[in-house]
């Protein structure tokens, strides 16, 4: 039998799906009653995240939120819901339809001390804000020899699965994972939602913060006592002994559910979620694979240039001599997001992932 490493990653592709948890429901709840109560409780990454925002707001009068639509309205995914109402307008801050402005303005608060916190309220929207970010708020550390902190948060939800069109459903990590002085984590399950927000607050660095928005729904158990591991720390969150696979985001889920059917077909698959893409802890992955012999990398990404594609390389140097068979990668397409009705045959679902498995297996 295979073995699940973490309760937090047993979470299902199904929207609204309830994994297990030893406390109550918390999908009602408020956020200061959440972050109160203490003890596991069972909710949606979009609950989660909600309360990690609201204790942070909570722990440090410092932290603001800023971005559009995330005051009355709660943000178009609720993640910011009841947050004004509970730490007022001049702490959860509505801001004009400008990313660019939202994060200038951010940096300029950190400037002055503060921990600003943007919602980009869709992938796409990020790109009127990429000069600030790749240009500004990565180098000004070091261009101030370290003297000067950037502890700004960044949240973007990101990725498919939702029905939705271009701009609304893409995976533009690589680009930021590419500029030096960013850090960008993703977290797949509400636990690790709830403990990474907060941690990422309480960097002093810039940290990219990238939610699938496909995890949004589905419940899962939240330890609101121990967070478990480090921020920028990957996980195997399931043993195997035949081939490793790894992703992060979204692509969590579905390799635990692609590593199931195998099973039952007499392959052991084991799966590493990457949890940070900058920087990449490698020493659970290569761990892995020097067992395994065999991994197969998967994203919604495109394939060229990608985070999928470093990880490829990276584990090719580093453990070549481990290797039975070539890293396999399985990926978004390199074209334009398609329209809504075509995502089923971009997005890489199980069927890809475990064509990937036999590819890997069959050297």
């Amino acid at each position: 039998m295979t073995d699940t490493l973490d309760a937090s990653a047993a979470v299902s592709t199904t929207t609204g799906a309830t994994a297990h948890a030893t406390g109550g429901d918390a999908a009602g709840a408020s956020p200061a009653s959440l972050i109160t109560g203490g003890g596991v409780r069972t909710m949606p990454m979009a609950k989660a995240l909600n309360a990690g925002l609201a204790a942070a707001l909570a722990a440090d009068e410092k932290v603001l939120l800023m971005g559009e639509d995330i005051g009355p309205l709660g943000g178009v995914f609720r993640v910011t819901e009841n947050l004004q109402r509970d730490f007022g307008a001049r702490r959860v801050i509505d801001t004009p339809l400008a990313e660019s402005g939202i994060v200038g303005t951010a940096i300029g608060l950190a400037m002055r001390g503060y921990r600003p916190v943007c919602e980009i309220q869709f992938d796409g929207f990020i790109f009127p804000g990429f000069d600030q970010i790749t240009t500004q708020l990565a180098k000004l550390t070091a261009r101030h020899e370290g003297s000067l902190r950037m502890p700004v948060v960044i949240r973007v939800p990101y990725g498919g699965h939702i029905g939705a069109v271009e701009h609304h459903q893409e995976s533009p990590e690589a680009y930021f994972a590419h500029t030096p002085g960013l850090r960008l984590v993703s977290p797949a399950t509400p636990h690790d939602a709830y403990w990474m927000i907060q941690e990422a607050i309480a960097s002093d660095d810039p940290v990219l913060f990238f939610e699938p928005k496909s995890r949004y729904w589905p419940k899962g158990p939240v330890d609101l006592d121990a967070s478990g591991i480090a921020l920028h720390a990957s996980r195997i969150v399931r043993r195997g002994t035949d081939v490793t696979v790894v992703g992060h985001g979204a692509m969590v889920s579905m390799l635990l559910d692609a590593a199931t059917l195998a099973e039952e077909e007499g392959t052991s698959i084991e799966v590493v979620d990457l949890r940070s893409l900058s920087p990449i802890d490698y020493e659970p992955l290569l761990e892995s694979v020097r067992r395994t012999g065999r991994l197969v990398v998967a994203q919604e990404a495109p394939g060229g240039v990608s985070v999928g594609s470093e990880i490829a390389a990276t584990v090719s140097e580093r453990a070549f001599f481990s290797l039975e068979a070539p890293v396999i990668r399985v990926s978004g397409f390199d074209t334009p997001f398609p329209p809504a009705k075509l995502e089923g045959a971009y997005l890489p679902d199980v069927d890809r992932i475990l064509d990937g498995v036999d590819r890997a297996l069959s050297y």
